[in-house]
């Protein structure tokens, strides 16, 4: 079925870089479109943890400029044009599954910046996997390794 959506969780780190290349593929091979997604959260006890923080600092405008850079790195410009941008306030998980409802796929990578290095998949993909109203693609590899194309 052509003219579906597919949905990707982006948050800067290579994994999601590598997420966000294999989905755009797979868009343009399924005539589907692409929606990036990124949320971001204030710490529980934010004024504890970071002392000293600006309180000009924006977390949703780092959260937008993160997700502004990981398209513009991973894709062409043409490509990242075509995406939709998503800026989430609360929990990843969450937020990516709220996002992949009537979603004909969700994509993440198998680790973000807040995973455990020793585990085999991230926090995050781990729960989308288990929770997500739609198939989910885990995108492994390592730095430099994209894997295998869609659809190979």
């Amino acid at each position: 079925m052509a003219g579906g959506r597919i949905v990707v969780g982006v948050d800067g780190s290579a994994p999601s870089l590598r997420a966000l290349k294999w989905a755009a593929a797979q868009a343009a091979l399924a005539g589907d479109s692409l929606q990036a997604v990124i949320s971001w959260e204030y710490p529980a006890s934010w004024a504890t943890l970071m002392p000293g923080v600006p309180p000009e600092f924006d977390p949703e405008r780092l959260a937008k400029q993160i997700l502004d850079e990981s398209l513009a790195e991973a894709l062409t410009a043409r490509e990242a044009a075509a995406v939709t941008r998503t800026v989430v306030g609360g929990n990843a998980p969450q937020a990516l599954i709220d996002a992949a409802e009537g979603a004909d796929l969700l994509v993440v990578g198998d680790r973000g910046y807040s995973g455990f290095k020793a585990a085999v998949l991230g926090s995050v993909s781990s729960h989308v996997t288990q929770h997500a109203p739609c198939p989910v693609v885990v995108v492994r590899g390592t730095t430099g390794s994209d894997g295998p194309a869609p659809g190979a």
